[in-house]
């Protein structure tokens, strides 16, 4: 596989995309909300995509919960991660067993439909982030770890594997690096005693396959932003936490990412950094551009992100008593959080 991962423009693959998803550089395609009708028609998208392909790429959505959830009309409402304490609460179970139920619901729902990875779960701790917000799972690193170590086993066990985001924390800077250059000013022992708590532990459990650095610039430790700066990704990330995993970059047409360059300055830059994935999303012309510009090399591991234990298809993911009982409470949760949100 190559390092890129491309989007889609609608529900159905164009001659171009076609071709596209043939080019040696390409690993993988990202989905969006826009290219989800029902659920047939994405079934019938990931067949086409995987029968266009050369390869067997790998196929991703963010697909968190709450507001970052790209298909809903016929898929369980998965909760912000930021409720999941306060519902398994009043629930009465234990959190931990709430938060691998809905990892497990996640996966095996996107596995039914041959989708390999959701880009899950959010390891930011909650702070004065406009973008993220209740995605976190807490506002406190030591109640993030369980959660997040649990629904991770929850992916696991319906084959999916785990991809942290978004390396070292992006909680505490204001701005949405989706349209804003973005500075944390703390220094970068802050960093390590508070955001960077999740990681380290999670990385230390051998809970992480895939990490994904923020678009954020912490100017203690660079100037660059995380995602392009190998201080971040090769002396603290690799060096330090000894991440073994593979590295994506965030979206390079973010406006976070803009300070780097054009868009093959950044996908040149990100690679040289530490990255081995990068995700061009919402910008056509810069995929050709990437395409046409970036040298053929190949991403060592990338096949290891491919969805294991292919579960099942929809219908006999349905017939299964886990699967009518986890939905059922995730439709008690989606009650409850609705009622909490006009408060």
């Amino acid at each position: 596989m190559g390092p890129l991962f491309i989007d889609l423009l609608t529900t159905e693959l164009s001659g171009e995309e076609r071709e596209m998803l043939q080019h040696p550089l390409v690993a993988g395609v990202i989905l969006f909300s826009r290219n989800y009708h029902d659920r047939a028609q994405l079934i019938d998208l990931v067949k086409s995509i995987r029968a266009a392909s050369h390869t067997r790429l790998i196929i991703a959505v963010d697909h968190e919960g709450g507001r970052v959830q790209r298909f809903r009309h016929q898929f369980s409402p998965i909760p912000a991660m930021g409720h999941l304490a306060a519902v398994a609460e009043h629930l009465s179970m234990p959190a931990e067993q709430l938060a691998k139920h809905l990892g497990w619901l996640m996966a095996a729902e996107l596995r039914a439909c041959d989708i390999d990875l959701s880009f899950a779960p959010v390891l930011d701790v909650n702070g004065i982030s406009d973008v993220i917000g209740l995605r976190a799972f807490s506002e406190q690193p030591q109640q993030i770890i369980p959660l997040a170590s649990a629904f991770i086993d929850g992916m696991a066990l319906a084959g999916m594997k785990a991809t942290g985001k978004h390396f070292p924390g992006h909680g505490n800077v204001k701005a949405d690096t989706h349209h804003l250059e973005a500075r944390d000013l703390r220094s970068f022992e802050q960093i390590k005693q508070h955001d960077m708590q999740v990681f380290s532990a999670l990385i230390s459990q051998n809970k992480l396959d895939a990490v994904m650095p923020a678009h954020v610039i912490y100017p203690d430790v660079d100037e660059q932003p995380a995602g392009f700066s190998a201080k971040w990704l090769q002396q603290i990330l690799r060096q330090e936490l000894a991440f073994k995993g593979l590295i994506f970059s965030d979206d390079l047409s973010m406006k976070g990412a803009a300070v780097v360059g054009d868009y093959v300055t950044r996908a040149k830059q990100a690679l040289a950094a530490g990255c081995d994935l990068l995700l061009a999303c919402n910008d056509r012309d810069a995929s050709i551009r990437l395409l046409d510009g970036l040298a053929h090399t190949q991403v060592k591991g990338a096949e290891s992100l491919l969805g294991k234990a292919y579960p099942a298809t929809w219908s006999e993911l349905a017939a299964q008593n886990n699967y009518k009982q986890i939905t059922e409470q995730t439709r008690k949760i989606a009650t409850i959080t609705s009622e909490w949100d006009k408060l």
